[in-house]
């Protein structure tokens, strides 16, 4: 079994950065209600963004040699996307390797997990999306895999796949969908500029969405 995979197709970083514009919702709708990770796996703090390319980690429970790995032979700019085995309750990310990620300009850390010296983290302004912190410490002594398709909070990611997360969630997509996925992302938010607008008129959510219909089908009654 080949471990690591130390190269796979990155996505240009123009089309990457052309998703900076929107929020994570946005883009979670644009894609058809799809991609959506376990809204228990949270930023580490409010006003975290998470937007990079996924380089992804299967990490053994309780255990972050991977995680070392995947820092050696990140790029700028990407999105460490690690999984743990179903074990989250452990500190498999702290100040030092937060250390190494900023100077490498790592894009961000996405971990089906918890992280510890989270004070530090979120002073250095690393970006990390997590299930919380936890002060117990790994031990560095099972193989995993890196740029493996990997099993991330109820979505299959993949080397290469956009990662995209704000105060509102997570959403992974596909890197063969991502040109659809911003051209109706584009569209959408163009879409909510207008009713927004319409609503500043004064005009009812419920005309706005033709709601009225729907509430006499389901037989509503008012006095």
């Amino acid at each position: 079994m080949v471990h690591v995979i130390n190269q796979f197709r990155r996505p240009p970083k123009e089309l990457i950065h052309a998703f900076s514009e929107f929020g994570a919702a946005t883009v979670y709708e644009a894609a058809g209600r799809t991609g959506s990770v376990d809204p228990a796996i949270k930023p580490l703090g409010r006003g975290v963004r998470l937007l990079g390319t996924a380089l992804t980690v299967e990490c053994h429970p309780r255990d972050n040699l991977m995680l070392h790995k995947a820092l050696q032979i990140a790029q700028p700019g990407d999105i460490i996307v690690s999984s743990t085995g179903g074990y989250p309750y452990a500190g498999y990310f702290g100040e030092l390797m937060t250390i190494s990620a900023t100077t490498l300009e790592i894009g961000g850390l996405a971990i089906d997990g918890c992280v510890r010296d989270s004070a530090e983290i979120l002073q250095m302004g690393f970006p990390i999306f997590c299930r919380g912190a936890c002060m117990r410490g790994t031990v560095k002594t099972n193989l995993g895999s890196v740029n493996h398709p990997i099993l991330f909070g109820g979505v299959i990611v993949n080397p290469g796949d956009l990662v995209f997360g704000d105060d509102d969630g997570m959403v992974i997509i596909p890197q063969n969908r991502m040109e659809t996925v911003l051209e109706a992302s584009r569209k959408r938010a163009e879409n909510e500029k207008q009713k927004a607008a319409s609503l500043r008129k004064g005009v009812s959510s419920v005309e706005l969405n033709k709601l009225q219909k729907v509430f006499e089908t389901l037989g509503l009654v008012e006095e």
